[in-house]
């Protein structure tokens, strides 16, 4: 496993991986100027868990790496990942993550009449109603400006059956949008977002994970200060623990800090 730590202009490598050295603010503005020019693009912002999976070995480890590869911008979601770099003192910004660009690029859309697609959040409940339809709702209400091209919360596993999967597929293309928030969990999102881009050249896209939950209201983010201290992912155990102990525990946490003692390493 290498720590490396290099800038080239505004890039940090660290853990075999190239990061855009940007903030959250600075995120929104590139997107705005690339859809000005007819640029479309992908944003991927790896946690310690992304970073873990892309280390590792055999065809997941692969798949993993062809998405960072694919990126148009790759963004830290992990405050390990800031520590390190600040360690290695090639130093990231800030922390910058899908829950937070979910706010942020819609903001800065709305205020360029943009379009935004919610793909994800939970499947609709007995009154009809879905995750995305309440994230569009809330969306459309804080960020003047901003048009909704469409919403869909697909049934759990819509991917695996091909009718089902070619569906929602033909519903995000044909609405043409110009920025599309896919929160399906990873790694489902990140290959749903590479066939879309085939179809869509000129959308942006970013898998957000659990942001369309947050912003509909169903399920609640860290404190500020659990955020800003690296301790989110404590919040989110404690919210779904028979889900994310063994990933958090087991496996991510040795990863952080063996990336946390190289960073130190390398630097003295």
């Amino acid at each position: 496993m290498a720590f490396t730590g290099t800038v080239y202009g505004r890039k940090v490598h660290l853990a075999g991986t190239w990061f855009d050295a940007v903030t959250e603010e600075a995120v929104a503005e590139r997107v705005i100027a690339a859809l000005e020019r007819g640029d479309g693009g992908r944003i991927l912002t790896p946690n310690v868990d992304i970073m873990r999976l892309a280390s590792g070995r055999g065809a997941r480890a692969a798949e993993v790496r062809g998405f960072l590869e694919d990126a148009t911008l790759v963004v830290a979601d992990g405050m390990p990942l800031v520590w390190a770099s600040k360690l290695s003192r090639t130093p990231l910004p800030e922390r910058v993550t899908g829950s937070g660009l979910i706010w942020s690029l819609s903001a800065a859309l709305g205020r360029a009449g943009r379009s935004v697609y919610l793909l994800g959040g939970t499947p609709p409940d007995e009154t009809g109603t879905d995750g995305a339809v309440k994230a569009a709702s809330v969306l459309a209400a804080g960020c003047p400006g901003l048009r909704i091209a469409g919403q869909v919360a697909p049934p759990f596993g819509f991917d695996l059956d091909p009718d089902t999967c070619a569906q929602v597929y033909t519903e995000v293309i044909e609405a043409k949008p110009d920025f599309v928030f896919v929160g399906l969990g990873f790694p489902k999102q990140e290959r749903v977002i590479s066939d879309l881009r085939a179809e869509l050249p000129f959308t942006w896209f970013i898998g957000c994970g659990a942001a369309i939950g947050f912003v509909a209201g169903e399920l609640h983010r860290a404190p500020i200060w659990m955020q800003r201290s690296g301790l989110e992912w404590a919040h989110r155990l404690a919210q779904e623990p028979g889900r994310l102990a063994g990933r958090y525990l087991v496996h991510d946490l040795p990863y952080a800090a063996r990336l946390l003692a190289g960073a130190a390493l390398r630097r003295r």
